[in-house]
């Protein structure tokens, strides 16, 4: 292939003679006398940029896109690395690493076909050095495989517009994700650093000089992507480094964290949240106790708010596992748990609220005795409002709470205290709800407490009943008092003067 480029110049242009001549000799200089060429004997290999590649002098890898048929013809098939002496090897490692630093534009898949082609069977050869290394890289092959990888992945994601489904999790859910047309060669550089990263012969004091901070920061980004196998790759890719360079673990949970603001409190829209929720979920299993005060305010600050996007539905079983983590590492955190989950309450979001006693119930097993009774009275107060709502899963959700034998035995420890603020909406359910089953359920429950405890149940419906004609004395008063309001206005409104209230006429609360 070099012949045919070389030889198309003519003798007569002495100074690229002498200049092809040179590098040739510093080539067989560098290579103790042995140049890397390929199967048929041709002319010592270029590296993409034109320039011949020793193994002696650090390389400088450049960067190199490719521009229609400019490079085209510099770009052709080299020998398999593993066919080489172990001398050469490195160098044509580099030869091939620079190489695949070219970018071609994948959105044409009749472009540049052929370049493809050889592109994706040279990174194929390099992942199957990285994977049969048994020696250490030394630091240009360290520096070679970060920049190649780094050319490939990093660059901005194409978003397509969502016309105002932004914050709406079902639409956002029923849209087909965009796959990246460039994902056959995506995958390999995700190989090639999935194996690099956890690779025994990869030095993390040398690795960590090319895998910085800008580095994570540029693989944080790509999380946004819409591929699904991308986001799966960088999930894995990112627990690797956490696990491998220890001096990032803060900085890695800093930077998710400020993805996560940005998530709640600006755009409600990301497409990695529950990766990212997925590899926090690890890091907190393996916290050490007690809990530090920094993952106690990132509880505080972060997981809980995260219950307030429209789109929880999208990362929802993710953040139910690391809440329930943290009250497994630390009891004491139950009621601060709760308490946040029942201030971010949804309001008019019957799914959402299915989702929040799913979580509800699992922090309920997992809740000690003691933390119970401090936050037991917000909880059922909330529940109570469950059993009432008008779309039936809701309710129904919040009824099942009694089929968990985990959150039967908290409730009947404290009976005492809940039945009260339970029983009015069970029987506002009984007696009205318009689904069968709602009232089925209700029935179940509020018979469970007339058998298990009948003088605490008679004694609640007693003061139930006290509470009802109290409430139906109290509306008949307030109907008169506007009935007198009603007559008052309708006395004074043909002569012109100010009606004015009574100052004797007692002032009732509203409903």
């Amino acid at each position: 292939m070099m012949k045919q480029i070389f030889g198309r110049r003519k003798a007569s242009k002495s100074a690229d003679k002498e200049s092809i001549g040179g590098r040739r000799h510093a080539v067989s200089n560098q290579q103790s006398g042995s140049g890397v060429a390929d199967q048929s004997g041709q002319q010592p290999i270029l590296s993409s940029t034109g320039h011949a590649c020793g193994s002696g002098n650090r390389m400088g890898f450049q960067e190199s896109r490719i521009n229609d048929g400019l490079f085209a013809s510099h770009f052709g098939p080299l020998p398999s690395i593993k066919d080489m002496p172990n001398a050469e090897k490195q160098n044509l490692l580099i030869v091939k690493l620079n190489m695949c630093c070219t970018q071609f534009d994948f959105t044409d898949p009749t472009r540049n076909m052929r370049e493809k082609k050889i592109k994706g069977e040279t990174m194929m050869d390099i992942l199957d050095y990285v994977k049969t290394a048994n020696t250490k890289f030394p630091e240009i092959v360290v520096e070679g495989i970060t920049k190649m990888i780094s050319e490939n992945l990093f660059r901005t994601l194409v978003i397509p517009p969502r016309e105002k489904k932004v914050l709406q999790a079902f639409d956002l859910e029923e849209d087909e994700p965009l796959m990246d047309p460039a994902w056959p060669h995506l995958h390999i550089v995700y190989e090639l650093l999935l194996n690099f990263v956890q690779s025994p012969e990869t030095d993390a004091k040398l690795a960590k000089r090319y895998v910085d901070h800008s580095f994570i920061l540029r693989l944080l980004e790509l999380f946004d992507s819409e591929d699904l196998r991308e986001r799966d790759y960088l999930k894995t890719v990112l627990h690797r480094i956490y696990g491998k360079f220890m001096v990032y673990r803060p900085f890695i949970r800093k930077a998710i964290n400020n993805v996560f603001y940005q998530f709640i409190y600006e755009t409600e829209k990301h497409n990695g949240i529950a990766e990212l929720l997925e590899i926090l979920g690890s890091i907190i299993n393996g916290f050490a106790l007690p809990l530090k005060e920094e993952h106690k305010l990132f509880l505080v600050r972060t997981l809980i708010p995260l219950h307030k996007p429209r789109c929880i539905s999208m990362y929802h079983r993710q953040l139910s596992y690391c809440i329930t983590q943290f009250v497994e590492k630390d009891e004491k955190l139950a009621d601060t748990i709760i308490r946040g989950i029942i201030k971010c309450w949804p309001v008019t979001n019957s799914p959402k609220e299915v989702l929040f006693l799913g979580e509800l119930e699992e922090i309920l097993e997992a809740t000690q005795p003691s933390e119970f009774q401090k936050c037991m009275v917000p909880i059922f107060s909330q529940v109570a409002r469950c059993f009432n709502s008008s779309h039936f899963q809701v309710a129904e959700r919040a009824l099942f709470l009694w089929n968990n034998d985990r959150v039967y035995n908290l409730i009947s420890q404290n009976s005492k205290v809940i039945l009260p603020i339970i029983l009015p909406a069970l029987e506002k359910n009984i007696n009205g709800h318009w689904n069968l089953a709602v009232r089925s359920l209700s029935l179940n429950v509020q018979k469970l407490f007339s058998e298990r405890e009948a003088e605490l149940f008679a004694e609640c419906m007693l003061t139930y009943e006290e509470d009802k004609v109290r409430e139906e004395a109290r509306k008949l008063k307030q109907e008169a008092a506007w009935k007198r309001l009603d007559e008052i206005a309708s006395d004074k409104v043909t002569s012109g003067e100010a009606v004015l209230i009574s100052p004797t006429l007692p002032r009732q609360p509203s409903v």
